[in-house]
């Protein structure tokens, strides 16, 4: 089995002025079940686009309408959706002291977030982990250095493919998927890859819903709270 993620961010990840910052994103298992939901997708928008937007307008959260937004989402109910809600007024100051430090805690978050999906999905049957031998992992385009994004792929080869040390190096996490062959990683502009704009939808519906203390109130999707 191969595993594809698409995932986007939604917030500003600076705690003097945003209270949520938020991964929201959708697993599919296989390529099939990836590529009947693009064109799924690609309907959905059509069918917001026919009349109002132009051909070539990217349809992102910030500039359709919460009905509009309603209609893709719902585009998705199928789908296997993850999301990772951080509470900026519980991270530690020292954290936003620098870009680097900044970017690795949201590496930690976006990976836990990822593999407390992965786990439920297993705990329930929907994964055979011993089945999964590569994942594929596309991410909205932003401003993450090339090292970071480096720093990024081996955080999650290290979580799923090899296994973990903690602190201590005195107990050992062996990795979800044993026979995992590789990961990959690629960042990627919504306005090329049709499911990181779907990603955008669910990371929108996240954020709006944690902003308004609403959390509880969405089903169907995986949900980890940080810290």
């Amino acid at each position: 089995m191969e595993i594809y993620v698409y995932s986007d961010e939604s917030g500003v990840f600076d705690k003097k002025h945003n209270e949520i910052f938020v991964f929201g994103g959708i697993i599919f298992l296989g390529q099939k079940d990836m590529e009947n939901y693009s064109r799924k997708y690609l309907t959905a928008e059509a069918a917001i686009r026919s009349g109002k937007y132009q051909a070539d307008e990217e349809l992102k959260a910030c500039r359709i309408s919460n009905k509009e937004k309603g209609k893709l989402y719902r585009s998705l109910n199928q789908t296997i959706k993850f999301g990772v809600v951080i509470n900026q007024n519980n991270v530690l100051d020292r954290i936003f002291q620098s870009k680097k430090d900044k970017q690795r805690y949201l590496d930690y978050a976006y990976k836990i977030g990822l593999k407390r999906a992965f786990e439920s999905l297993i705990r329930e049957g929907i994964i055979e982990p011993d089945k999964v031998k590569r994942i594929h992992v596309y991410n909205d385009e932003h401003s993450t250095a090339t090292n970071g994004r480096y720093e990024l792929e081996q955080a999650l080869e290290q979580e799923f493919k090899l296994g973990t040390y903690n602190m201590r190096y005195d107990n050992f996490f062996p990795p979800i998927f044993s026979d995992l062959g590789r990961i990959d990683l690629e960042f990627c502009t919504s306005d090329k890859v049709t499911l990181i704009r779907a990603a955008d939808i669910i990371a929108n519906r996240i954020y709006y819903m944690a902003l308004n203390r609403k959390i509880e109130q969405l089903n169907g999707i995986y949900i980890s709270t940080l810290p």
